[in-house]
């Protein structure tokens, strides 16, 4: 019997390590966890002049912790029937097995045990089901009053801006309409002064309206506006971000439109990141070599399943970084996702000169 029992001991183990594989597939898995039983009371058969095996409910208890971890409630009866059928089996036929009431007391006790395990453990699926979902509606209302406060503070910019266009601009406007007929009227000694206090009146409106302009246009940018950003992403669990900065990148003298710029990359790289990746986790660093570069970097060290496509967003995002006198690279392969630039510090005064 040797040779059958090993055969069968083989075919045990392949259906018992088959099992999860079939976890999702809840009548298949009752049958495999019923062959597996029937497989176990063959193979640990006592010999009619023997003594009685414990090995056999051991194995079926096994069994029977997997059916009730796996399986629906009634699957996991029926594979319990027949793992009880199995242990009351060898006595059925007269072959050396523990007394029917000890096996009875045996299935009763173990049954109760699976039974309270299951609502304890269903209760604790729940309950984290639970609060994953207020987990979720906390993130969304988060996000929301972000938002809110944000739309808030642009309203609140775009009326100031509009209380400072319709009250000092048109006061100025009118100042400067007043000047030039006083110089009309004036002679040729006092000329030259209300022609410079009108110079003077058309710069201040320039100004106002320059102010109000920011005002209205006001982006996010800056090193204190990434981290933010990543403070958020990885407050919400949506990604890790493992952050560094060298070569004295935080005192880097990026202009306005460059900050900008290398905010919106940023922000841009990690949602293409957590769209595509199969990683959630990603690098950023920033370094300023020298004092003339500044250079960013957002790398991830999962691929993405598909190949990588320039959309309309990286290429937004390049268009900034040229118009600030940048570089723009995206490298993907099988092993990291890439996107870094550099932006030169030398030109910050022609810059700030051009947009005057």
């Amino acid at each position: 019997m040797m040779p059958w029992r090993m055969l069968g001991t083989a075919t045990f183990f392949a259906a018992f390590f088959i099992s999860p594989l079939l976890r999702t597939k809840p009548v298949l898995l009752t049958i495999n966890l019923i062959f597996a039983s029937i497989l176990a009371v063959s193979v640990l058969w006592p010999d009619m002049d023997g003594t009685v095996n414990p090995y056999t409910f051991l194995v079926l208890s096994l069994l029977a912790g997997k059916a009730v971890y796996r399986l629906p409630v009634i699957h996991a009866c029926i594979v319990g029937f027949f793992l009880t059928l199995g242990a009351y089996a060898p006595s059925l036929a007269d072959y050396p097995n523990l007394p029917a009431v000890y096996i009875g007391l045996y299935a009763v006790l173990l049954t109760l045990a699976f039974t309270v395990y299951r609502i304890v453990w269903q209760q604790a699926v729940d309950a984290a089901a639970r609060n994953e979902a207020l987990l979720g509606e906390y993130r969304k209302m988060k996000r929301r009053m972000a938002s809110d406060e944000e739309l808030a503070r642009q309203e609140e910019r775009a009326r100031v801006g509009q209380d400072i266009h319709d009250s000092v601009g048109h006061k100025l406007t009118a100042l400067m309409m007043q000047l030039e007929v006083f110089r009309m009227q004036t002679d040729a000694e006092s000329e030259v002064q209300v022609r410079n206090l009108r110079e003077l009146a058309r710069e201040s409106l320039q100004e106002t309206r320059s102010a109000v302009k920011a005002l209205q246009d006001h982006e996010p940018g800056g090193l204190p506006a990434i981290m933010r950003l990543i403070r958020k992403l990885e407050a919400e669990s949506v990604i890790k971000i493992h952050f560094a900065v060298k070569h004295g990148a935080l005192s880097a003298p990026l202009t306005n439109n460059q900050s900008i710029a290398v905010y919106r990359v940023v922000q841009e790289a990690l949602t293409n990141i957590m769209k595509h990746s199969r990683s959630r986790e990603a690098e950023v660093m920033f370094e300023a070599p020298g004092g003339s570069v500044f250079r960013f970097e957002i790398s991830n060290p999962g691929a993405a399943h598909a190949p990588f496509q320039e959309g309309f967003g990286f290429k937004s995002m390049r268009e900034r970084i040229e118009n600030n006198h940048g570089r723009l690279e995206v490298i993907s392969n099988h092993e990291r996702f890439i996107v870094s630039g550099t932006l030169p510090l030398n030109l910050t005064s022609s810059v700030e000169e051009t947009t005057r």
